[in-house]
């Protein structure tokens, strides 16, 4: 990794087309999608006159009542929720063309019809439907569980019948599901991650089995199935084993579980390669083959996934001595082997405290895989959004904690590495935490050896919009990743620390507001009522100083003009004097000077808060 190659930008030209190709066609679409929505609905209630296509402005959609963008400005609908509207009509079938909707919302009106049965391909990256008091008909689709982001389907109180397709159980990210007031038959889907409860299923003609009362003929074939595992038991009993482990050990690994869209054909296809050598830069560590890592990872099996992003999946990894790794199966690199062997010999020789430690790496045929020191509390973002409520949310010191701990690798980074790396990525997804929950960041340097040009303009392209709510404003125009860019993202974890909402889909904001996290914030700020943002359960414990400090902070941060965001050396500096009481850090952990400019721009930042 050259010291200036990661500055580079896109040619001129390419990075013309590429604007003129996705971007424009994006928008044409989406408008398309709206045109379509609105002609096949009727609206006696008049809510929808709002709709205007006879405007030609940015973002002149993101205006219309139930439009939720991705950015205001910019004509690419993420959400629709067009609830209580007394709409009549049948499922909008030209909803497809909107193809980066992540949520649709069309509860509480007089819609009818069947749903369609091809609807996964019309909401490929939908997270939440919700269809619920309607008067739809028909059977419910089994291509739902081909929409493999859903967390939350809702389709209770219209005229549904049939049977509830089984195949739904696979939905691993599912947390809501119902379908009560239903005309629905058979026995209930087995959920593995989501807990579903009798109301779920309420007022349903013939609906059976757990938690609804037992299917008839149960009884019997439970008892064979009690010989039948009494048969199996020397098989099961490893796995059993080892699923207890995942599930005690591992805190969220079951609720992380995600589906390989392409099963396990890949695994077969580097069964011969097995003997391939694990090159470890930890002395360490035992010697490891391939072999070694399938074994542990059951063959890469989706059971032992605990997460996916940009860059690849991570699959946990359980050694025969009873330790554990992480192991990420890199997506497409754009690298041949013979780079991709020395952009890890520069990552391998990286460390620091802050960042999560790559023990090793492997080349199978086309595969990439990385070993990774396994860390106990996983991803800083189940923390804040857990699946399920806990009891106790993180008190104030510890959130403190692990944003000087990140801050401080992300400087790191920036000013002290050789050769210096953007990151490109950053958001608590990619903040892991040890047993002690001290932080340490993922997939640094990763996005470059993905995609020379840059990991966040595949996502655009792509529609996977996983980590939007962190990317910089300036780069959906200049595609050119910059330290300030880092700046900004890490500004908006800062900012989920504080509020703990996240970075989309707020959930404390008035339902009028339509935006992200930053444009709450923005929002609240210029209505001078900014400390309202802050997370009530950290109010009143005598923290407010450092709470309001620490929000100047991460203000700075995600300010729209990037030259007037502080680098990471003085973000850094800046927490680490918010936290000076609970001696986090000492003098010498970070190793890097300021310049003058810079020096002269910290006091005045000090003095400020």
């Amino acid at each position: 990794m050259g010291k200036d190659s990661i500055f580079c930008a896109l040619p001129l030209f390419g990075l013309l087309i590429l604007l003129s190709i996705n971007f424009s066609y994006a928008t044409v679409t989406d408008i398309e999608c709206l045109k379509s929505v609105r002609s096949s609905l009727q609206d006696p209630l008049r809510y929808l006159t709002t709709w205007d296509f006879n405007n030609s402005t940015e973002g002149f959609i993101c205006k219309f009542t139930g439009v939720e963008c991705w950015h205001p400005d910019e004509n690419r609908v993420l959400n629709i929720h067009l609830s209580d509207m007394g709409l009549k009509g049948q499922f909008p079938f030209g909803i497809n063309k909107c193809s980066s909707l992540t949520g649709l919302d069309l509860s509480s009106n007089k819609l009818s019809g069947p749903i369609p049965s091809d609807i996964a391909t019309r909401l490929q990256y939908v997270t939440f439907l919700d269809l619920s008091s309607n008067n739809f008909s028909g059977e419910i689709p089994a291509s739902l569980a081909n929409c493999t982001f859903l967390n939350s389907l809702k389709l209770n109180d219209n005229r549904l019948t049939g049977k509830i397709p089984p195949q739904l159980g696979s939905l691993s990210r599912l947390k809501t599901f119902s379908v009560a007031n239903n005309l629905l038959t058979g026995p209930v889907p087995s959920f593995g991650n989501t807990t579903v409860s009798a109301g779920d299923y309420a007022n349903n003609p013939g609906l059976c089995g757990k938690p609804l009362d037992p299917c008839p003929g149960v009884a019997k074939k439970s008892r064979a199935g009690v010989i039948a595992a009494a048969a199996a038991g020397g098989v099961t009993c490893t796995a059993l084993v080892v699923g207890v482990l995942l599930h005690y050990l591992l805190p969220g690994v079951m609720q992380k579980k995600e589906e390989d869209p392409e099963g396990n054909k890949w695994a077969r296809s580097i069964q011969g390669t097995k003997g391939i050598k694990v090159s470890m830069f930890e002395k360490s560590v035992s010697k490891m083959r391939l072999s070694n890592l399938m074994e542990a990872t059951n063959n890469f099996s989706n059971n032992n996934i605990i997460g996916t992003g940009q860059t690849g999946t991570m699959y946990i990894a359980l050694l025969p001595d009873g330790c554990f790794l992480m192991i990420k199966r890199l997506k497409d690199s754009q690298r041949v082997e013979k780079e991709f062997v020395s952009e890890m010999n520069t990552l391998g020789s990286v460390k620091h405290r802050n960042l999560v430690p790559l023990l090793g790496f492997c080349v199978a045929k086309k595969e990439r895989f990385l070993v990774y020191k396994y860390l106990e509390n996983g991803t800083l973002y189940d923390k804040l959004h857990p699946a399920e409520p806990e009891v106790s949310n993180l008190e104030w010191p510890l959130r403190l904690k692990i944003a000087i701990g990140s801050a401080r690798g992300l400087a790191w980074l920036h000013h002290s590495c050789n050769p210096r790396i953007l990151h490109r990525n950053i958001s608590s997804k990619c903040i892991l935490l040890d047993g002690e929950f001290e932080p340490k960041l993922s997939d640094f340097g990763l996005a470059r050896l993905m995609n020379p040009v840059d990991t966040h303009l595949s996502t655009f392209v792509n529609g996977e919009f996983g980590d939007l709510g962190y990317v910089a404003p300036e780069y959906s125009r200049t595609l050119v990743a910059t330290p300030k860019g880092d700046v900004y993202s890490f500004g908006v974890v800062l900012l989920e620390l504080i509020t703990g909402e996240k970075p989309t889909h707020l959930a404390n904001a008035p339902d009028s507001f339509k935006g992200s996290l930053v444009e709450w914030i923005a929002h609240l700020s210029s209505n001078s009522i900014l400390q309202t943002a802050i997370d009530k359960s950290l109010l009143g414990k005598g923290f407010d100083g450092e709470l309001n400090q620490f929000l100047r902070v991460a203000c700075n941060c995600v300010s729209p003009n990037p030259k007037e965001r502080s680098t990471m050396f003085e973000v850094y500096q800046l927490l680490r004097a918010i936290g000076e009481r609970y001696h986090f850090t000492t003098d010498d952990e970070i190793m890097l000077s300021p310049t003058t400019g810079e020096a002269d721009f910290l006091d005045e930042l000090i003095v400020a808060q």
